[in-house]
């Protein structure tokens, strides 16, 4: 099932996706800048194969829900989100802003 929802952030919407898979979940939360996702994200391929698309994005690892992904520290970031000042450490609510 995919569910399709949105999240407010200190007045903003940004979209959440939800797809529950046989034994996962995949969870994403975007704005029209960039994304943050669950663990099966690739950064690495974000960075090396696909650079010159300057994807805004940041993986989180071990969430379940849009809530957990809203809280949890990015485990990685793309080269572009580091020059938006996106870094791993930071929860996810913080990077969708700075993707606002």
């Amino acid at each position: 099932m995919v569910t399709l929802l949105p999240v407010q952030i200190e007045g903003h919407i940004v979209m959440a996706v939800e797809v529950k898979l046989p034994k996962t979940n995949l969870v994403a939360l975007y704005t029209d800048r960039g994304y943050i996702m669950c663990g099966a994200l690739d950064v690495g391929l974000l960075n090396e194969k696909l650079a010159e698309r300057e994807i805004l994005a940041g993986r989180a690892v071990g969430v379940r829900s849009v809530s957990d992904l809203l809280e949890a520290p990015l485990e990685s970031v793309t080269i572009e989100a580091e020059k938006q000042g996106i870094y791993a450490g930071m929860k996810g609510r913080d990077a969708l802003l700075r993707m606002i």
